[in-house]
């Protein structure tokens, strides 16, 4: 008997196609992917940011209270209290400094999560939180290494133009006035080009288990030819969840303002005002808090899904995933990561043909010709010098096209014209 292979379902479809595709899909898809694996992304990424921003706010405060607390114990206007203001002052902003790096630090490691998450979706994969922490878990320092990297050169960067400026004023006031405005106007200029530069670093961290400075040369260079797209991604992704935010933090804004009136409108329970007062702004703050988490969730996705896309056209990645696909749908067991396989190669992808264009593919030779039928010979050639009719070759042509000779005609002589009658006539007309 002849043994026919067994029957294989379809492949099941990841959140993006598995060739290139566009602005408009990255954008779609980053919020797509907030769907498919809901704990993960948005769960981990909700309860970390809110712990870190309930330590933050817990933390400051208890240090702003204690430092602040001594001014109690001395005169107001001496000497000491003035040093114990700007005590007070310096602590409550180094304790605020800190914990938000260590709150910056979690917000890159949530990001990690999350690219690990989507590099999964991309070829149909539900991972649990274990498993993509375990992806995300060896590179972890780097992430972190790469977020203290950035914030040093920030601080660098705003503190030099800002000395710049503080000294240019103190010579000459409009001089450092024009050079802070065209500095502040560069710097944005500047940001907005390195973090489109960069976007791609996390992912190449995570998914390449690349160090840091390889990892920002490859964000570089896959960037190179699709920066415009990306920008746009990275810009549209930030006004709109900007615009979000505002949105849900002004009307909580009003309300709160509204609060202490309406508890108390004759000022006699202050207590009650002020409980009301804080719990309105702490409902404001959570759904910040909420808001900040998608958008930090989708840009996350995003930058994973333009890294995806940007190896798909320069080293062929989609051909790299569907082999793994196809190879995990038929039960292949320890197959290699596709994100490592084809790491920095280039794939020439040839250009689209123009239509209507009869060329063939690239690597296919073109249709042999047809030979002549067999049984038939070909017809023999005509002398063009002596030939006529229309298949005759001008004055001065070399051309030796055939011409095919007229039949004979038949011999009428002696025949007498056929004529014709009516039916019903008798031939006479």
């Amino acid at each position: 008997m002849t043994a026919y292979p067994a029957w294989t379902p379809a492949s099941r479809p990841g959140i993006v196609p598995l060739h290139p595709y566009g602005f408009g899909a990255i954008l779609g898809r980053s919020f797509v992917a907030l769907r498919h694996n809901p704990k993960v992304l948005l769960g981990f990424a909700l309860i970390t940011q809110a712990v870190a921003y309930v330590v933050l706010t817990a933390a400051v405060a208890a240090a702003a209270v204690a430092s602040f607390a001594r001014l109690d114990t001395v005169a107001p206007g001496g000497d000491d209290f003035d040093a114990i203001l700007a005590g007070s002052i310096v602590l409550t902003g180094a304790t605020a400094l800190v914990l938000g790096v260590a709150t910056g630090a979690l917000s890159v490691i949530v990001q990690g999560v999350v690219v690990a998450e989507v590099a999964h979706a991309v070829v149909a994969e539900k991972p649990s939180l274990r498993a993509v922490w375990a992806r995300v878990k060896p590179v972890v320092w780097r992430l972190i290494g790469y977020s203290a990297l950035t914030l040093l050169a920030v601080v660098v960067a705003v503190g030099v133009l800002a000395g710049i400026v503080a000294l240019l004023v103190m010579s000459v006031l409009w001089l450092g006035i024009l050079f802070g405005v065209l500095a502040v106007l560069g710097l944005i200029v500047v940001s907005l080009w390195l973090a489109t530069k960069l976007f791609l670093v996390p992912s190449v961290i995570i998914l390449e288990r690349a160090p840091v400075f390889r990892a920002i040369g490859r964000s570089w260079r896959l960037t190179r030819r699709r920066f415009w797209s990306t920008l746009g991604v990275l810009v549209v992704i930030s006004v709109a969840f900007s615009i979000i935010a505002q949105i849900i933090s002004i009307p909580f804004s009003l309300i709160g303002g509204f609060v202490p009136i309406i508890i108390a409108p004759t000022g006699e329970t202050e207590t009650g005002a002020l409980v009301g007062l804080i719990a309105v702004q702490i409902v404001g703050q959570l759904g910040i808090l909420l808001v900040q988490c998608i958008a930090l969730v989708v840009q996350s996705t995003s930058a994973a899904l333009v890294y995806v896309d940007a190896r798909m056209r320069v080293e062929a990645l989609d051909h790299d995933l569907q082999t793994y696909v196809e190879a995990r749908d038929a039960g292949a067991a320890d197959l290699s990561d596709p994100y490592l396989v084809g790491v920095g190669r280039v794939v020439p992808r040839p250009a689209p043909a123009p239509f209507g264009s009869m060329t063939g593919q690239p690597g296919y030779a073109g249709q042999p010709g047809y030979a002549g039928q067999p049984g038939y010979a070909g017809q023999p050639p005509v002398d063009t010098a002596t030939a006529g009719g229309p298949g005759s070759a001008t004055p001065g042509s070399t051309s030796t096209a055939p011409v095919i000779p007229a039949p004979p005609r038949p011999d009428t002589a002696g025949t007498t014209p056929t004529t014709w009658a009516a039916p019903g006539s008798n031939g006479d007309a």
